[in-house]
């Protein structure tokens, strides 16, 4: 029994490893996509002056 539930353990984390991968991906880019709209905000704000 011990076996099941280690295979069973071992595939649920190259499952999670899996979809880590995306969510890296996915908190990069909505990164990337916060820092440029301040930097227009920014931008924006500055050269009203």
């Amino acid at each position: 029994m011990a076996k099941t539930e280690l295979s069973r353990k071992t595939k649920t984390e190259i499952k999670a490893s899996s979809s880590l991968k995306g969510t890296l991906a996915s908190v990069f880019l909505l990164g990337f996509f916060l820092i440029i709209t301040w930097v227009g905000v920014y931008l924006l704000f500055i050269s009203r002056f």
